[in-house]
């Protein structure tokens, strides 16, 4: 079983409630580290990298050797952090520096491979489950970032009339400041912080986005960029959408053209339903491929007496793709908005798993495109985390004091799909 002080930064296992442990705090000794201070001032301010309870969770290791995994947005502190931590703890240090998209590109395989005992992914949620990387200790560190909430808050009340329905969402990084601006426009406002679970309220990924259960006026996005906007867009394509950039502070209303987006789906998806030869991509950047989902696609393909071929990439492109002629169509088990959006620029057919099952007849084409690539709640089989593709957990003692004040052991069942990752405040 895995206990809850080896999830790492801000990550719980969803289950039986446990008080915390004292021995689960960050030792003062660490805390009030003058050094250790001093040395954490090289990294900007605002920025939550959490390196007290690093430098702790290393020491806790007996780590000798970390690799540390950020997206090309923080690895200009990669170089710092990995000082700190050869500085204050007994371990020596490894940057990955390949590029890092999501939280699917937790690569755990490469940081063994380098001879690393210990992991710190950087920058995004715990999508890949601490207790699926055998072999080595894993930490999420979200590197929450504090931003003008103040500004944020009176820029939503300026476009925004009292009492609107009004949807709010985030990357991981922002999350907080999201949950602490939706309370305060709860008293004024119908305020909605969706969950798609795994992930946490009010998160979304560029694959994963809620499908919004009720009505609202509009969808609000902070942060910066368009892509994890575009996909609870392409989830709710008749609600409205906002993205508040909270380092430029500009607020701005945004659209997508849905209409040609599954247009251009539904006429790839219809070239493939007339291919033979078809072509497997497996992702191998990181966790993106599930072998599940290739397992899933391989048995439809041979039900329906098609010709496939395996591929392993870690990223896609055309060219690469040429090099095979003879395959008719392809499908990608990687990303499904590679497709989404890059999928014209390929010679043939490249399709989402999603896609896929439409094309094979396993599935009717939605109106609505599902977003719902990392849901716990996905369509089909096609999904990584659809619970056909999860392993049954192993039954777990499950404590309760009874009124006497003993203690009662009983064994529960655990259902299969994977332990949900939620940010705890610390």
């Amino acid at each position: 079983r895995v206990l809850p002080e080896e999830l790492g930064a801000s990550c719980m296992l969803q289950g039986v409630f446990r008080p915390r442990r004292v021995a689960n705090q960050i030792p003062d000794e660490i805390l009030q580290d003058p050094e250790l201070q001093e040395a954490i001032k090289a990294l900007p301010a605002n920025y939550n990298f959490e390196i007290h309870k690093t430098v702790w969770r290393v020491r806790q290791a007996e780590a000798s050797r970390v690799a540390l995994q950020l997206p090309e947005g923080l690895q200009m502190f990669a170089c710092v952090i990995a000082d700190i931590i050869e500085r204050f703890t007994e371990a020596d240090t490894i940057v990955m520096g390949d590029v890092t998209y999501g939280a699917c590109c937790v690569d755990d395989f490469t940081a063994r491979a380098l001879g690393a005992d210990f992991m710190v992914h950087y920058g995004h949620s715990c999508l890949i489950p601490i207790d699926s990387t055998a072999g080595i200790k894993m930490l999420y560190v979200f590197v929450d970032i504090q931003m003008d909430n103040a500004h944020f808050l009176d820029t939503v009340k300026f476009n925004f009339p009292p009492g609107q329905s009004l949807a709010l969402v985030s990357t991981i990084q922002f999350v907080a400041a999201l949950q602490a601006v939706s309370s305060a426009l709860k008293p004024e406002y119908d305020v909605l912080v969706p969950q798609c679970r795994p992930l946490s309220p009010g998160e979304i990924l560029g694959c994963t986005s809620p499908r919004l259960d009720r009505h609202v006026n509009a969808i609000i996005y902070l942060g910066d960029g368009r892509f994890h906007l575009e996909s609870i867009m392409i989830a709710n394509p008749d609600t409205p959408a906002y993205r508040y950039d909270p380092y430029s502070k500009v607020f701005t209303r945004e659209h997508y053209d849905h209409e040609a987006m599954r247009a251009l789906r539904l006429q790839a998806i219809d070239e493939a339903r007339q291919a033979q030869r078809w072509g497997l991509i497996l992702g191998t950047l990181g966790r993106q491929g599930s072998p599940k989902v290739l397992e899933h696609l391989e048995s439809r393909l041979q039900s329906l007496g098609k010709t496939f071929t395996r591929v392993l990439l870690s990223e896609i492109f055309p060219s690469k793709l040429d090099l095979m002629p003879d395959v008719d169509a392809w499908v990608q088990i990687a990303c499904p908005r590679l497709s989404i959006d890059w999928g014209t620029a390929f010679s043939r057919p490249l399709l989402s798993p999603y896609e896929a099952a439409v094309a094979l007849q396993e599935v009717g084409w939605k109106e609505v495109y599902p977003m719902d690539f990392y849901s716990n709640q996905s369509l089909g089989p096609w999904a990584p985390n659809h619970p056909d593709n999860q392993p049954a957990r192993p039954a777990r003692r499950q404590t309760q004091v009874n009124g006497r004040g003993e203690i009662n052991g009983r064994l529960t069942e655990r259902s299969g799909g994977r332990a949900a990752a939620a940010a705890a405040a610390e």
